[in-house]
């Protein structure tokens, strides 16, 4: 069975997306020195426009972590008729999208900004990245367990502790070993194989066998 999957684009024009994506290339390469001149100068276009689409310089981190995290694409599943085949590849989506953002050069490099902004007053970028980024990543999945649950498929007490086991599952130690600087490579199969080993793992703790 088809799953079906949206890309989220948090309403972003096509010409704001090229303007985030230069901001995040930027990012990487220049870590929190970034400005809204420099981002304005990669993207070819002006200042005012920037100010205009995102506000300050806090809106336009904002707004590229959220272009970020919207790799991580949203399940959509039919709560009416939604079966343990569609429940498994909804999971097994999100979890190839989680990992290969994650592990991706752009996600690193925010993550340890983030990091060490954290508790202090420079620019917020920790409480940027944290509330727009995990965090409203794991918001996109919790409806999806939670309609697994009403369909009895999946048997859990809290949708944020079935989260966190899940997030475990995938990410496992991978991300603290990268924000350390150790050197992993990632490919389309590692990740797909990752990802299905995870999503088993996860259905045998919180799945329901149906006679």
């Amino acid at each position: 069975m088809t799953v079906a999957i949206v890309q989220r684009e948090d309403g972003f024009t096509l010409r704001q997306q090229q303007v985030l994506t230069a901001a995040l290339e930027l990012l990487v390469e220049q870590g929190d020195r970034l400005t809204m001149t420099s981002v304005a100068r990669r993207a070819s276009c002006s200042k005012e426009t920037l100010y205009k689409w995102f506000g300050d310089r806090d809106g336009l981190l904002t707004a590229t972590v959220q272009f970020q995290a919207a790799k991580v694409r949203v399940p959509h599943v039919d709560r009416r008729r939604l079966d343990g085949v569609t429940l498994r590849g909804s999971v097994e989506q999100f979890a190839r999208d989680l990992l290969t953002t994650i592990v991706g050069e752009v996600s690193v490099t925010l993550n340890r900004l983030a990091v060490g902004h954290a508790g202090a007053e420079k620019h917020g970028l920790g409480a940027i990245v944290l509330e727009n980024g995990p965090l409203a990543i794991r918001n996109r999945l919790k409806p999806v367990l939670e309609a697994g649950r009403e369909a009895r498929l999946l048997r859990f007490d809290s949708s944020e502790e079935a989260y966190r086991s899940f997030f475990g599952l995938v990410v496992r130690d991978v991300q603290i070993r990268l924000l350390l600087g150790e050197m992993i490579v990632f490919g389309d199969e590692e990740i797909a194989r990752d990802a299905a080993d995870a999503t088993r793992q996860f259905f045998a703790i919180y799945g329901v066998e149906k006679d």
